[in-house]
């Protein structure tokens, strides 16, 4: 048997890596646990922790290729993050000036949910528990 146990980390490659540092540490409330220059490729690398849970590697590089997200293309399509209350987080969001969807429900479990988007267009959803 394999044997996974958790997912360890989400790696994110942003374009501008201070806008998305911000984004993710001041708006979402991701803590920034180390951060390096890695010299040999022009690259930073955040580890941001969740809650003290270690969950997103923050990567910049020159002149990464885009993303794309719409229409619907094969691979990861987003990443979710369970709230209490989606009302109360998507005004958050939309208070620092990040855009969400109207307020959905999902037909087959009834919990409600939106969608917003990362600096760099990279789809992020807010689940309700």
């Amino acid at each position: 048997m394999l044997g996974l146990k958790q997912i360890h980390h989400i790696a994110i490659i942003a374009t501008d890596y201070e806008k998305s540092k911000a984004f993710y540490c001041d708006i979402l409330g991701f803590t920034l646990m180390s951060e390096v220059y890695r010299e040999a490729r022009d690259s930073w690398k955040g580890d941001l922790a969740l809650n003290g849970q270690y969950v997103i590697e923050l990567f910049s590089f020159p002149f990464p290729p885009a993303r794309p997200s719409r229409p619907e293309a094969c691979g990861l399509r987003h990443l979710a993050f369970s709230v209490e209350d989606v009302d109360q987080a998507a005004a958050h969001l939309e208070s620092r000036g990040v855009k969400c969807e109207a307020v959905r429900v999902d037909e087959l479990t009834g919990k409600r949910f939106t969608f917003f988007n990362d600096p760099d267009g990279l789809p992020l959803e807010l689940y309700q528990q």
